[in-house]
């Protein structure tokens, strides 16, 4: 694993950093730091535009094989794209699902005409995608998974019953690759699709979920019927887990290295906060800040050491299963402290009735990091299986 980075990947800093600071100011300025977690219905137009922004300068897919559109660009590049970027204020990104995880689950387990269908509109910032994954009975248990695919030979096309849940962005999305059972004698990880699906189309409904943030970013979708080709099948029709699972390897890998991304702008509005009313004089504040910048930069190097390596058959190595249990409680403990330096003011409302400040906002989307994307107990056992090679929990 590099630490450092040499005089070319310095030049390259230079022309990330030099076309963000162009491209973030004028239209583009009243979305800087914008559409992070719990701030994702922000400026959807603008950040949509900001997306094919982004295309036009080549800065999409930027870690994809060249053969695929994309820079090739080494894990040294993709650390400094995304930290300039956060340096600059680069929005949330609209796009990501699709980038850092559609993406590479296709050219690595899809098709050629798959990868010729869905990629360009990705690396072109005009197709976004969301992730149909948890159930309402389905979520850390995700093999438990009951929406049904069933194929009709005559049109050649499968027909998706079921209902996903706490899907992001899937109001904003045109797109859903969804995991639904296609054998229904199956049970687990057994008989599973993995299908392509687009959202605007008969028999299918998305209601958002509203929080106590007052957004709605997650949603309801539900499928009656809802049509998929047999050509958006990502491998077997029965298989479907195997591209699953492989899918959320890229999302404990470069994901979340966007993901720090919106983790240092946090913190560094936290630290500017502290500044400005006094609270980083408090000792245990001083503290709590310090031990939150080494959190992060700790998190960054796990990272960087994931990524530096993969085992024999391509895999992540053991170390990425931390990443989800580490980042859960850090980000949580960030709500925490931000609250503590807001102080009183922390616990009034702008107006009413969900005028939420920036740090309100992260206090209350936090309390979810610790149960959405598998809960920390959940974690604790993959950690203990997979990585330990402990023995499995007891099962009843």
């Amino acid at each position: 694993m590099r630490l450092t980075f040499d005089k070319s990947d310095e030049r390259f800093r230079e022309e990330v950093a030099s076309w963000l600071n162009e491209k973030l100011s004028g239209e583009f300025s009243k979305i800087k730091y914008r559409g992070g977690p719990g701030d994702e219905n922000a400026f959807i137009d603008e950040r949509k535009s900001w997306e094919a922004t982004l295309a036009d300068g080549g800065w999409i897919g930027i870690g994809w094989p060249i053969e695929f559109g994309g820079r090739g660009a080494s894990i040294e590049r993709q650390v400094i794209f995304h930290e300039e970027y956060a340096r600059a204020g680069g929005p949330g990104r609209i796009g990501h699902i699709g980038e850092t995880l559609l993406g590479p689950t296709l050219y690595e387990f899809g098709t050629r005409s798959q990868c010729e269908r869905f990629l360009p509109g990705i690396l072109e910032g005009r197709e976004f995608w969301c992730q149909g994954y948890s159930e309402p009975n389905a979520g850390s248990d995700l093999a438990n998974i009951k929406t049904k695919a069933v194929f009709d030979q005559s049109t050649n096309r499968w027909l998706l019953t079921g209902q996903k849940v706490w899907t992001s962005l899937a109001q904003e999305s045109d797109y859903s690759f969804v995991v639904a059972r296609t054998n229904p004698e199956s049970s687990l990880h057994k008989g599973l699709g993995f299908f392509l699906v687009k959202l605007q189309q008969p028999g299918i409904e998305i209601r958002p979920i509203r929080q106590m943030t007052g957004t709605a970013e997650f949603n309801e979708i539900f499928f009656n019927e809802a049509v998929c080709n047999a050509e958006n099948v990502v491998g077997p029709p029965e298989e479907g887990w195997k591209v699953a699972m492989g899918l959320l390897g890229f999302e404990r890998g470069i994901s979340t290295l966007g993901q720090q991304m919106l983790f240092q702008n946090e913190f560094d509005a936290v630290v500017s906060l502290a500044k400005e009313n006094g609270s980083a004089k408090i000792p245990e504040l001083r503290t709590r800040i310090a031990e939150a910048h080494i959190g992060l930069k700790i998190m960054r190097y796990n990272i960087m050491r994931v990524l530096s390596g993969f085992s024999d058959a391509g895999e992540l190595q053991p170390a990425a299963l931390i990443s989800k249990l580490y980042w859960a409680k850090w980000h949580r403990n960030l709500g925490k402290l931000a609250m503590d330096v807001m102080g009183p003011e922390g616990e009034f409302l702008i107006d009413t009735p969900y005028e939420l400040g920036r740090l309100q906002s992260l206090f209350l989307f936090t309390r979810a990091d610790t149960i959405y994307g598998g809960t920390n107990q959940i974690q604790r056992n993959i950690i203990a299986e997979r990585a330990l090679k402990m023995p499995r929990e007891p099962r009843g």
